[in-house]
């Protein structure tokens, strides 16, 4: 069997979705590697590191796709890199289905049998093939080290024979994966942090990391939780309560990183200007749904800017910004989807439709849209219209 690893296009995208250590493996279950040249250049892995670990380097994606059985990328194909996909071929990558339906489309017109691994079913036996928590992880704690290059203050307390500074406030808005990486750096880092989330069940979680859980009304939380852990929709009135209480705790905060996305949907809005611009001059804002619209109504997506003296942070692809670890971890996710299916005696990538998870990430086979959420749709955008409501926090 022919896996092709290609090169990334889309701009700003450093990842590659093989590291030296996956084609390694690969080679070792008795897998043909093709990675196209230049593949891993924005994440620090050379041509020459793939060819000792025994993939052959193809000049072009053309090259490197002719005969692939798999092709792995980090991010969907652009139409132009869809011309070099054999049919018949499988792609497994980020691909964002609900943020793109018609793509789906255009993998079933070409005969791609396309997964989409951030669509990987929360089940313990996918945890270790879960890009969606590997990435997040690396954004909440990138998301504190950029507040803290931004902020121009030493975040822990500290005494001098000339004062003593005072320690960052950090408040993180959301207790997911990225959170509780956002928590736990910023704790490291000396800050006294807080936190919130929609989900009751996270202020266990928030605490263990020795931050504080703040809320208007616990009780009001707890009744209002199903059996599962999730949160139901809460009253008008603890809706307003909850944004008078989180309008009064931003002002004293110098760092707010926000994490707060719904599949499918414009991320959810949970700083007004007002809020935003009540912050002290010098203060931090840290928006990690930029990609899909912002949670603070001030951001600019892919920007840092400066209003009235606070500083948002609307950068995208955060994971990106840390290529090479961010690269390692996707093709280890990759790597156990791959040989969780692998038939050793035939050297191949054996697809079980029936399985759980290639029904959550399947989205194209034999030429049709298959995927539960997409196939029968009257239209893509039908699809994305009935996509899940917000649970508390989905990563990128």
């Amino acid at each position: 069997m022919k896996i092709a690893v290609l090169k990334e296009t889309r701009s700003g995208e450093s990842r590659v979705a093989a590291s030296p250590e996956s084609v390694k493996k690969f080679v070792g279950l008795g897998a043909e590697i093709a990675v196209q040249s230049g593949a891993g250049e924005g994440a620090r892995f050379s041509d020459e590191a793939y060819r000792e670990a025994g993939a052959s380097i193809s000049p072009s994606a053309a090259d490197a796709a002719q005969g692939a059985d798999l092709i792995v990328k980090v991010q969907r194909p652009t139409s132009e890199e869809l011309r070099v996909f054999g049919r018949g071929a499988k792609l497994a990558a980020i691909l964002s289905p609900y943020n793109d339906p018609d793509s789906l489309a255009s993998y079933a017109r070409l005969g791609v049998d396309a997964f989409a691994l951030d669509l990987m079913p929360r089940i313990t036996r996918a945890q270790s093939m879960d890009v969606l928590s590997s990435q997040s992880n690396l954004a909440g704690y990138k998301a504190v080290i950029d507040a803290a290059a931004y902020y121009g203050r030493a975040l822990p307390m500290m005494m001098t024979a000339a004062g003593t500074i005072a320690a960052a406030k950090v408040f993180v808005m959301g207790a997911g994966v990225a959170g509780l990486q956002a928590i736990a750096t910023a704790r490291r880092l000396g800050a006294i942090v807080s936190a919130t989330d929609v989900r009751f069940a996270a202020k266990e979680q928030v605490e263990s990391l020795g931050a504080t859980f703040v809320t208007v009304d616990e009780e009001a939380m707890k009744d209002a939780e199903t059996e599962g852990g999730y949160a139901k929709e809460m009253s008008q009135d603890f809706q307003r309560r909850q944004a008078e209480f989180v309008a009064e705790h931003i002002k004293k905060q110098d760092i707010v990183i926000t994490t707060a996305l719904i599949p499918g949907r414009p991320a959810p809005k949970l700083i007004s200007e007002e809020m935003a611009q009540g912050l002290k001059p010098g203060s931090v804002i840290v928006d990690l749904a930029a990609e899909q619209g912002g949670n603070v109504a001030l951001t600019r997506p892919g920007e840092a800017i400066e209003i009235g003296g606070v500083t948002i942070l609307g950068f995208f692809n955060v994971p990106g910004r840390l290529a090479a670890d961010a690269s390692s971890l996707l093709a280890r996710n990759i790597y156990n989807f791959v040989s969780a299916f692998w038939d050793k005696e035939k050297s191949d990538f054996i697809v079980d439709w029936d399985d759980d998870i290639f029904k959550g990430v399947g989205l194209t086979r034999d030429g049709a849209v298959v995927h539960a959420a997409f196939a029968g749709a009257e239209s893509a955008q039908a699809a994305v219209d009935s996509a899940p409501g917000e649970t508390g926090e989905e990563e990128e």
